[in-house]
């Protein structure tokens, strides 16, 4: 199992050359949908909702039809969701604003899955406390959420220069191992389950993890806003299937101990592997929690500081002036940033209606 990000600024142009491509929105309704998730905590109940056909009931409600795909490739999903060639997929809110609205595609979270609660942490051998990172080596997955999760430590300890430690990259397929058998690597950040080896090592402290920024490493499903306002019963489908999906694992007993199963073997594990990762995600399982978060102040602050790490980092794009180039709408319709630039909306409607039992 895998929770798979590539450094962002490296597409930063990406979705301004793919749009230039594509045909303008459709305005007539379409009925077939796509919708592309990769193998993480957060997204496998999608897993559940393609083998039980609780998709196919919501899609058939509004007499659609969903097709759900499992990609390979987190980066890859993102890239055709730019392109057009599928309608929603599964990010990380950050990677949603440095990817397709950074790029010019006019982006909407119509979903908000979970949050890291624990899953993501900095990791040392030698360190006690995280304000020992600055002016050291720190290895991570650069210009992720790991990398954003480093510079929230920094900042929570009274070191507000994001570059006090120096991150050294390195991909999440060399991290765990490279961490446990070079001794030189004394300081990391990664998530679970890369970082159940890394914390083994003799001497290793969790300096700090995801629970003591609650809120702030979401995930999410993006649809192209235009998409989302020409066939709203599409995001009703997706979001009314969720609800029920989660409802049943909330409720336990023989029906959640059958969604736990896929979700176990569409991830590669195995029940307390599957266990230890919903111990420190904070799922959002019914739709009035959900739509309280993304409407609460608190949703702005958060994505202000999001926005502000990734402008620093340079992953608006060379075109960017400054931390307000970018537009962001959030649920309660404050904008942070540029108000004729809007790429990046948070909308909370159908999460609301899911709420309120109108879907």
């Amino acid at each position: 199992m895998k929770r798979i990000f590539r450094a962002a600024v490296v597409f930063a142009g990406l979705a301004a050359a793919v749009l230039s491509g594509m045909p303008a929105a459709q305005a007539a309704p379409k009925k077939s949908f796509k919708v592309a998730y990769t193998v993480y905590i957060g997204f496998m109940p999608f897993a559940y909702l393609k083998s039980s056909g609780l998709m196919k009931k919501w899609a058939d409600k509004y007499g659609i039809d969903v097709e759900i795909i499992q990609a390979n490739d987190y980066v890859g999903s993102i890239n055709q969701f730019i392109a057009g060639e599928i309608d929603a997929v599964g990010v990380a809110s950050m990677d949603g604003l440095t990817m397709p609205a950074a790029g010019g595609v006019d982006t909407s979270i119509f979903l908000i899955t979970d949050y890291s609660n624990g899953n993501d942490i900095v990791v040392s051998k030698s360190a006690k406390e995280v304000k020992e990172l600055a002016g050291q080596d720190v290895y991570l997955l650069q210009y992720s959420v790991s990398h954003y999760l480093l510079n929230r430590a920094l900042q929570l300890a009274g070191i507000d220069d994001p570059t006090a430690a120096k991150t050294v990259n390195i991909s999440d397929a060399e991290i765990s191992a490279a961490f446990v058998s070079q001794d030189a690597m004394k300081h990391a950040v990664s998530w679970k389950p890369l970082t159940e080896d890394m914390l083994k090592v003799k001497g290793t402290t969790n300096l700090f993890d995801s629970s003591k920024i609650p809120g702030e490493i979401m995930d999410v499903f993006i649809g192209n806003t235009q998409t989302l306002k020409d066939n709203p019963d599409f995001a009703k489908a997706v979001v009314g299937a969720w609800y029920e999906a989660l409802g049943i694992l909330k409720a336990g007993g023989a029906p959640a101990e059958e969604m736990r199963a896929v979700m176990t073997s569409a991830m590669g594990t195995d029940a307390s592997g599957l266990q230890a990762q919903l111990d420190t995600t904070h799922f959002f399982y019914t739709a009035g929690e959900a739509a309280s978060f993304l409407l609460s102040p608190e949703n702005a602050k958060i994505w202000n500081s999001i926005r502000t790490f990734c402008f620093q980092q340079g992953l608006f794009g060379q075109g960017a002036t400054s931390v307000d180039s970018i537009g962001i709408e959030v649920a309660d319709g404050t904008v942070l940033g540029d108000k004729a630039n809007i790429k990046l909306r948070v909308n909370a409607s159908f999460t609301k209606e899911a709420a309120d039992g109108k879907l």
